[in-house]
């Protein structure tokens, strides 16, 4: 039975079939590559994502990953695509945060697709690897610029004629602290794509230039489909211009009330972003590149049009992001990005939602959690090498009508926890206390969420690395609620820093704790 597109006009059936079927080949994606890895991170946490992309860089299909590595891939795309000439059969890698990545741990590896000699469209996958060759277990480390985070990566053929180049991967793994595991998962994301392709292919057909151009009608009405909707979405939001500013606590190197300043200006629907008057790049790896910047931004403004809007490129057509050169949301290299992907973009989230809820309040939530609270441990003088990286859930926010959800992770990212069965079974570690944090959230009409308590024991010594927010500046509330609790960290009972490194000897035990989210309304 021949399943491919056809040149048909597509009617709306047809569009959700196709919807469907090219959404999925990002779904089939992403669980290769989750069956395929070999670290916990990857494996166990889910911490990649998978699209499609088409042959502009322009996004064709999502699956329900993790938003800042999609809204950054979206964004950045074109600019990579441009930028080379591409050859069927290669893998271009990727991390460098100023060519088109986030942070160094997220990888990124992209294949085009051709039919016969015409270059159709391009898979991608972004995955997160715990080490990436900082000298800092973990790959988080507290740094200063960008060379002290790992092995950087231009844009390079990882495979080339539909083979592995042994001399890039070879040097990469020279770096690394444990390279049977990096190669595991290198080549998780390379069948990945392959699998990609091979559903992508199937789709369009094998029907030469008339099935190429039906792909490329089914596209356009897709994306027409998708502006159409978020037009009609954003059309709701009154005219007018909307500010408001919030604060990251420090950059872990002295510099505190760093402000992410957010203006919104709306009309008829067209929207324009602007982050001018936040902070200038700074010291510490709180920086970003504008596309992570720009994924928390589109995160918003997606979380406001309905679910049956796609997530392709003409939803967002209608939306322009800005932000100076050198601040701290438009950094230039090779300012320090660590933190960047995973803690300032979450306090972009924040900006926007406040700037919006002066616009549309009956819509926005409290303030949630705000942060990934990052954990990276990693083996100190120990002749068997180990890394792991955790994120950890928090409160979320409460809405007019509705309490926040405890113990979850928000907005930039959508990974699991990593179990505790497998934690103590890979590393030299123990779970001690994991359990919610009871009434962290913020008091009010609607109660915001609770955060987590998670105490780990180190069975061997170990490096640590703590990066995380709203510790001084706890989660706001809305309408009258109250803050959510800040958070805390904790080594052997005593408070750290929100963003600090070290040493822990065998034995001592640190202890994270998330904020609670903030509440709505005024409490009766």
């Amino acid at each position: 039975m021949n399943t491919s597109v056809t040149a048909k006009p597509a009617n709306a059936i047809e569009l959700a079939i196709f919807a469907s079927r090219i959404t999925a080949v990002c779904e089939e994606m992403g669980a290769s590559l989750a069956q395929a890895a070999f670290s916990p991170n990857i494996r166990d946490r889910l911490d990649y994502s998978c699209a499609v992309f088409d042959a502009q860089g322009r996004l064709c299909a999502q699956a329900a990953h993790i938003p800042v590595h999609l809204g950054s891939m979206a964004y950045a795309m074109a600019d990579i695509v441009a930028a080379r000439d591409w050859a069927p059969g290669q893998m271009i890698a990727l991390n460098d945060p100023y060519l088109g990545g986030t942070h160094l741990p997220d990888v990124t590896l992209i294949a085009p697709l051709f039919v016969g000699d015409e270059l159709v469209a391009f898979v991608a996958n972004r995955a997160h690897h715990a080490d990436i060759g900082a000298d800092s277990p973990g790959s988080m480390p507290l740094s200063k610029n960008l060379d002290e985070e790992g092995l950087v990566i231009a844009p390079v053929a990882l495979v080339d004629d539909d083979a592995i180049d042994e001399s890039v991967l070879g040097g990469w793994l020279e770096h690394l602290r444990n390279p049977p595991i990096a190669r595991g998962d290198f080549s998780a994301q390379i069948a990945a794509n392959r699998i990609g392709l091979k559903r992508l292919s199937a789709l369009i057909g094998e029907g030469g230039d008339a099935d190429v151009a039906a792909f490329k009608k089914q596209l356009g009405e897709y994306n027409d489909y998708a502006r159409a909707l978020a037009a009609s979405a954003l059309r709701e939001l009154p005219d007018g211009r909307y500010e408001f500013t919030d604060v990251l606590d420090d950059d872990g190197q002295g510099n505190t009330d760093l402000a992410i300043a957010c203006r919104i200006d709306i009309d008829n629907g067209r929207i324009a972003v602007d982050f001018a008057g936040s902070a200038d790049q700074t010291a510490g790896n709180v920086n970003c590149p504008l596309s992570v910047t720009a994924a928390g931004t589109l995160y918003v403004f997606r979380c406001l049009m309905p679910d049956q809007v796609p997530a392709c490129a003409g939803a967002f057509d209608d939306i322009q992001i800005s932000a100076p050169e050198g601040c701290l949301l438009n950094a230039r290299a090779p300012h320090a990005v660590a933190a960047g992907n995973v803690e300032t973009s979450q306090r972009v989230v924040d900006a926007v939602l406040g700037a919006l809820a002066k616009a549309i309040g009956e819509r926005i939530p409290a303030a949630s959690h705000g942060s990934m609270n990052n954990v990276a441990l990693g083996s100190h003088d120990s002749a068997t090498p180990w890394d792991y990286y955790e994120t950890m859930g928090g409160g979320l926010g409460a809405g007019p009508s509705h309490a926040g959800a405890s113990g979850v992770q928000a907005h930039m990212t959508n990974t699991l926890n990593t179990p505790v069965e497998v934690l103590e079974r890979h590393f030299p570690l123990r779970m001690r206390r994991y359990t919610l944090r009871r009434d962290s959230g913020g008091a009010g009409a609607q109660h915001g969420g609770d955060g987590l308590i998670r105490e780990i024991e180190f069975l061997d010594d170990a490096s640590y690395t703590v990066l995380a927010e709203r510790r001084r500046h706890a989660p706001w509330g809305r309408a009258g609620g109250a803050d959510g609790a800040p958070g805390e960290n904790r080594l052997d009972g005593e408070t750290i820093a929100p963003k600090c490194t070290g040493i822990a000897c065998a034995g001592q035990r640190l202890t994270v704790i998330s904020a609670g989210g903030g509440g709505h309304g005024e409490a009766s």
